[in-house]
């Protein structure tokens, strides 16, 4: 992997394609920490990882889920009462498509 030259980083050019409103007395800390981020990334790059697996996840846990099952009714005929119209159990509307 080649390192990027973090000399030549152009905030102006960056804000504009990101549409963000970066003021100009803010461009140095700006560049600062992007070349802090990029030092980073080129850090983690260098690490040998060859023989470790990738993890789905970086916990060793389980998740925990409830049980499947039903916990209450639906009601049709309370749900229905407060429709303008319906018929055998559906919702009357009016027809949107010729």
């Amino acid at each position: 992997m080649t390192d990027i030259d973090n000399s030549n980083i152009n905030i102006t050019h960056l804000a504009r394609l990101g549409r963000l409103a970066i003021a100009e007395s803010n461009h140095a800390n700006t560049t600062q920490e992007l070349e802090n981020i990029i030092a980073m990334i080129d850090a983690m790059q260098s690490v040998n990882t060859d023989g470790i697996e990738p993890l789905s996840h970086p916990l060793d846990s389980e998740q925990l889920l409830r049980a499947d099952v039903v916990s209450e009714s639906v009601s049709r005929e309370t749900f229905q009462k407060d429709a303008p119209r319906t018929e055998d159990g559906y919702y009357l509307v009016p027809r949107v498509v010729d």
